[in-house]
């Protein structure tokens, strides 16, 4: 099976992969909140975070696939039933027609085969159930609590069983307020025409197959199975049927072997707009798997909001910057929304970056627009790495403001 493989350059194969994620944006036909729910339902998870130092993960990573997304839009969908909140390798929103994918999960942590974080208190869980059948949807401050949090974030009791009913499947998330989950028993939330038929093993295999390598381009079988427990022998098994059929391909890539849909490279008859500069969120559906962006992007990548600060190389929240086909820079950087002032902390330019003009340009261009999206309207720039290009970036962003 590993005769006669298709080879891609690493230049065809960030270009692949860069397509099939859809960054920088394709145009799209339809107004802007179709545009959010195709991002969604082509990437198949847009990963929920809770850090704000600028537009929470899941609003930026829309952001950067559909240039008019607005920050109601996934409440919006939520409300319409169209999307659903679950897990994909985290907590992530997912495209409501996938969501008997979700099942073997649930049944897996409801039957013990899969261990969650959360010891279960069966009372107490039985108790919520009845409270939400009787009462509706709850939050978890809506449950009394008496004695000592327990567990490693210090979460209530009730909060511990909501999350083990919710993981199990028995209930959902309905909506949030204030980004707290309301919860819902699943059937209330469901909508009557999804189908509930629990995959088999091969079909699921199939799905996180062809799901990875239709938004990612290509990829190995650990990258498709990251973080999915229990996959990894199915998902090999079934690559090898797809390949024996043709269904997909062996690709080689400085000597690595990846698979890819047979379809997929097709894209790369597509032009893929490489002037375009896109700031990405660190939890960006393309970065996530950090071992992946070092040896597809050369991009060795940390986020470091979880590292002592003295510790830090780079910054509290960096998030890296896409152009030319390549990760070019990146820049750690708050939005202050009380003050409307973008802060840039630093800027800091991979060696191979040559074409600093060129750059700043792109980057001036996107900077306007993700300032806008970030609901600020000044910037103020602190450091450039290296040091002798900060006046050409200080020099464009003041510019920049003088025309607004």
């Amino acid at each position: 099976m590993t005769k006669n493989l298709e080879a891609l350059t690493i230049q065809q194969a960030r270009k692949l992969v860069l397509l099939s994620q859809r960054v920088p944006p394709i145009k799209h036909q339809g107004n802007a909140l179709d545009a959010t729910l195709n991002a969604i339902e082509h990437l198949g998870y847009i990963q929920i975070d809770t850090i704000s130092a600028v537009q929470r993960a899941h609003h930026h990573t829309l952001y950067s696939r559909n240039p008019r997304y607005k920050t109601t839009h996934l409440e919006t969908l939520m409300g319409q039933k169209r999307i659903f909140e679950y897990w994909s390798h985290a907590a992530a929103y997912l495209p409501m027609k996938d969501f008997r994918f979700s099942l073997p999960r649930k049944q897996a942590i409801a039957t013990g085969k899969e261990n969650h974080w959360y010891k279960r208190n069966e009372r107490l869980m039985q108790s919520i159930l009845r409270r939400i059948a009787d009462e509706g949807p709850l939050m978890a401050k809506d449950f009394s609590h008496k004695g000592n949090k327990l567990g490693a974030w210090e979460t209530k009791l009730a909060k511990q069983a909501l999350e083990n009913l919710y993981m199990q499947g028995e209930l959902m998330v309905s909506s949030r307020n204030n980004f707290h989950k309301i919860y819902d028993l699943t059937e209330r939330v469901l909508p009557e025409h999804v189908d509930t038929t629990m995959p088999g093993e091969a079909e699921y295999a199939r799905f996180l197959i062809t799901r990875f390598l239709g938004a990612n381009g290509l990829g190995l079988a650990s990258e498709i199975t990251y973080l999915l427990k229990n996959t990894k022998q199915q998902v090999c098994h079934t690559l090898e049927e797809m390949t024996l059929n043709g269904e997909v391909l062996q690709i080689m890539v400085n000597n690595t072997v990846y698979y890819a849909l047979a379809t997929s490279l097709e894209l790369l008859n597509r032009p893929l707009g490489q002037s375009k500069l896109k700031i990405l969120s660190p939890f960006d559906n393309l970065l996530i798997q950090r071992k992946r962006t070092k040896q597809l992007f050369g991009f060795d990548y940390l986020l470091e909001c979880y590292v002592p600060g003295p510790k830090r190389k780079f910054g509290y929240f960096v998030l890296p910057i896409l152009w030319k086909g390549r990760l070019m820079a990146r820049m750690d950087c708050k939005a202050d929304r009380k003050s409307s002032v973008l802060h840039i902390h630093s800027i800091f330019l991979e060696p191979e970056l040559t074409d600093i003009e060129d750059f700043v340009a792109a980057f001036i261009k996107e900077l306007t627009a993700f300032k806008q999206f970030n609901e600020c309207k000044t910037i103020q720039l602190y450091a450039v790495s290296p040091t002798n290009f900060k006046r050409i970036f200080q020099k464009s962003i003041d510019q920049m403001v003088s025309l607004e």
